[in-house]
């Protein structure tokens, strides 16, 4: 498979701007990844498509309102997206759109800092000095960073707080939302209840480079920056379980599918933190899940190329392009695929 095959044509309008009125008012296309058999359906239906012993596992990580405007000492503004603590007590590594120095400060709503050093590719470390633990200080000052193909007038607003969030978001540390949750509900996680589907959470907080297109010549040459993660217990051995028994594991979310992978590469799901720095992509052999639910993805992301590795790219190319003849809508914001 080559880079070029991750490329696709979206109508610019199919990227939805807002959300739907309701988060189970999402569609879903539902694709066999045996045959290529295309269904459609809708979000509210997971409960009759998904089988009586499946086992459901979740991303439970919350966005941080990481988004910052700062002023440099001369008075030049500055964008910064602060990205995850470092090992240093108030320092933390930032994304900066701009040219700061080490050691020069910047103005922050309520606070200041101090750039440390570069760490590349736009990444610095940052010292913050501000009243309080840094993450109660962003809920007061910061912004949901929201996608840069999220282009509406006016940017983020109020209510992006809590639709660019699951609902059961619990712990925080993400830059993005793990979007295919964003469909479910307290109602819709009660229906599958209802309907035999177990659920389990994990955590793995979704960084920048989650998003940045694949760059380089070949897939072996791209690089997966890692993200953290942790698998409780109870998660962990309810997988083991599941699998044991021959009961399908199916992912919400590609997010949900790396930390997976990576804390199942031996074919056992094993407990507690770690990093996940895999590229999955077509050739990838999956020891962990059966079947995928997961939002529409950028052309050439390592998001389309896991789909891709998944189902096969004649599949979901096929899919997308009925996708588009529908009039799905795409990326955070948009409509849905079951992966079987």
């Amino acid at each position: 498979m080559r880079l070029a095959d991750l490329d696709y044509v979206l109508p610019p309008e199919l990227v939805a701007q807002e959300p739907p009125a309701e988060r189970t008012d999402a569609r879903l296309l539902v694709l066999d990844r045996e045959t290529g058999l295309l269904r459609h359906a809708g979000i509210a239906d997971l409960p009759r498509l998904l089988c009586p012993d499946d086992l459901l596992v979740l991303n439970d990580t919350r966005v941080i309102p990481g988004r910052v405007r700062g002023r440099r000492p001369s008075g030049g503004r500055l964008e910064l997206l602060l990205v995850r603590p470092l090992g240093e007590e108030g320092e933390w590594e930032a994304l900066v759109r701009g040219t700061p120095r080490a050691g020069e400060r910047v103005h922050l709503p309520e606070g200041h800092g101090e750039w440390v050093a570069a760490l590349g590719d736009g990444r610095w470390r940052l010292r913050v000095a501000v009243e309080g633990p840094v993450l109660a200080w962003l809920e007061r000052v910061g912004e949901v960073p929201l996608p840069p193909y999220l282009t509406r007038p006016g940017g983020p607003t109020a209510a992006d707080r809590e639709r660019y969030q699951t609902v059961y978001a619990r712990v925080p540390g993400a830059v993005a939302a793990p979007t295919a949750g964003l469909h479910f509900t307290p109602a819709l996680l009660a229906a599958l209840a209802d309907a035999g589907i177990e659920t389990r959470m994990l955590t793995l907080h979704v960084g920048p480079g989650t998003f940045q297109p694949v760059r380089a010549d070949t897939f072996e040459a791209h690089v997966m920056a890692p993200e953290t993660y942790a698998v409780p217990p109870e998660t962990a051995e309810r997988v083991n379980a599941a699998r044991a028994a021959g009961r399908r594991i199916v992912a919400v979310g590609t997010t949900t599918v790396r930390a997976l992978e990576a804390a199942g590469a031996e074919g056992r799901l094993h407990a507690g933190p770690g990093e996940a720095a895999l590229f999955i992509r077509p050739g990838h052999r999956f020891r962990m899940i059966d079947a995928l639910i997961t939002n529409f993805h950028l052309p050439r992301s390592p998001l389309l190329a896991l789909v891709a590795a998944l189902a096969g790219w004649d599949h979901v190319r096929a899919a997308y392009d009925e996708a588009v003849r529908r009039r799905y809508r795409f990326y955070s914001f948009g409509d849905a695929m079951l992966i079987t």
